[in-house]
């Protein structure tokens, strides 16, 4: 069965939602545009993840031990094999498999342990300012850094996660185990799930570790720190080449940088992998849908389309899980849809699942007047594969009484149902949405049973 933008659970048709697991649920063909910040690790709450950040520290550390006593090749060989994670599939590939770090960027990052004087001393506290100190030292190398140095507590999570939520797991080598106890890269065989798009081994991440951009980075020290503590205003802005020479000059204003945004580690929070509108968003989208001519006139398809894109993915979370919006052609007529994974998080959900095969639920979006027989048959001729015999049609008014036949008589003859939501559904929805008592998709379910009802018995 094919699956847009499919996810493991997907592939093994496990109904869960994001928002009720504790790792972010991934991606089979790309990557989930996040990452791994160490920086959660050691402000956790979590002995656990407070250990595991000790851990990081220390395997990063051990590479200055090796340069400094002359074991440079090894340090540059064990940080190469350290650059790249594509068991856990974070960043923005979309092929779900990344690069290695060379030669040349591993020998800038082992070189500061011998030319800056407090990092060969001490080592580093959080190796993600080597991102103000390297050039090409980017966010998705401290995320893949952090998640291969501690691989074998990822592997003993990803496990237990498969067993409590019957993901199959089968055997496994993964080439690039570290072992904490030997500071070295080894192969190991286990037992995890696999992709079945690619065969290879995927690891699972806890959601509370991940976000958009590190704690510590390179415009946040610009912006936050560089610009008010140092720059002198009648000085020219320095290019990103000088800063990080500056920098590494000046590792004390570094250390200093860092010691503040451990001050404010209260504002680090992880980043989820969806967020809702905030419900005066929703409010402002529902009532600039309502007030929108039908057709095109200044654009405002398009526009209707751009609001009501954000307000449902918003509206139906956390039961339906957002996969995409795509725009599709048919008979030279463009059509917008927004795909959800059905999780089967309520009755309703299953039940379409059950009667109509819906793994995915398409929602077709049209700011006509009103619906006609070919948008009708457009959705139809649409539902097939994922989006089994359920679809959904969003709109600015109720359809008339002859396409309403036209949509019961396609149940009677191919068991294919599609509700139509108009600007009222919307309305009541965002109104149930600001309310918190209940939950909009209920305002979803609604129209279903007064569709089976009005089918033949």
């Amino acid at each position: 069965m094919s699956i847009i933008r499919p996810r493991l659970i997907d592939f093994h048709n496990i109904p869960l939602t994001q928002e009720e697991v504790d790792f972010a649920i991934p991606f089979l063909d790309e990557d989930i545009p996040l990452y791994v910040d160490p920086f959660l690790l050691w402000k956790s709450p979590s002995m656990q993840d407070n250990s595991l950040h000790l851990s990081i520290t220390n395997s990063f550390n051990h590479l200055g031990f090796l340069a400094k006593r002359g074991k440079e090749k090894d340090a540059i060989e064990t940080l190469i094999r350290a650059s790249e994670c594509n068991e856990v599939g974070f960043g923005n590939s979309k092929t779900k498999a990344g690069k290695r770090i060379g030669n040349k960027l591993a020998k800038n990052v082992t070189d500061l342990f011998v030319s800056i004087p407090q990092i060969s001393k001490s080592g580093f506290i959080h190796f993600e300012e080597i991102q103000l100190l390297v050039e090409n030292f980017s966010k998705d190398r401290v995320s893949d850094i952090a998640c291969n140095f501690i691989q074998s507590f990822l592997v003993d999570y990803t496990i237990e996660q498969c067993e409590k939520y019957g993901i199959p797991i089968e055997k496994a080598v993964l080439e690039n185990l570290y072992d904490p106890k030997t500071n070295k890269f080894g192969t190991e065989e286990t037992f995890l799930p696999i992709n079945p798009l690619t065969k290879t081994p995927i690891l699972l991440v806890p959601k509370r570790w991940l976000r958009f951009i590190p704690w510590i980075n390179t415009d946040d020290y610009f912006k936050s720190f560089y610009l008010k503590n140092i720059q002198d205003k009648e000085d020219a802005f320095p290019d990103r080449i000088k800063l990080l020479n500056f920098n590494r000059a000046n590792y004390d204003l570094i250390r200093t940088y860092s010691e503040i945004k451990e001050k404010r580690f209260d504002n680090c929070k992880n980043d989820p992998l969806f967020n809702q509108i905030p419900v005066t968003s929703a409010k402002r989208k529902i009532s600039t849908i309502i007030k929108l001519p039908t057709g095109k006139t200044e654009n405002a398809d398009i526009k209707f389309e751009d609001n009501t894109c954000q307000l449902m993915a918003s509206l139906v979370y956390p039961h339906l899980d957002f996969a995409k919006e795509q725009s599709r052609t048919e008979s030279g007529v463009q059509i917008r849809d927004l795909i959800f994974y059905n999780n089967r998080s309520t009755d309703f959900l299953q039940e379409i699942y059950d009667t109509y095969n819906c793994t995915q639920i398409v929602m077709e979006l049209k700011n006509v007047k009103e619906v006609k027989q070919e948008h009708i048959l457009q959705l139809n001729r649409y539902l097939k594969e994922q989006f089994g015999g359920f679809g959904i049609i969003i709109t600015r008014n109720p359809p008339p009484k002859k396409v309403l036949k036209n949509i019961i008589d396609l149940w009677s003859a191919h068991r294919k149902c599609i509700l139509v939501l108009d600007d009222s559904d919307l309305k009541m929805m965002t109104q149930v949405f600001e309310s918190r008592q209940r939950y909009p998709i209920e305002v979803i379910k609604k129209k279903y049973i007064e569709f089976t009802r009005a089918c033949p018995s």
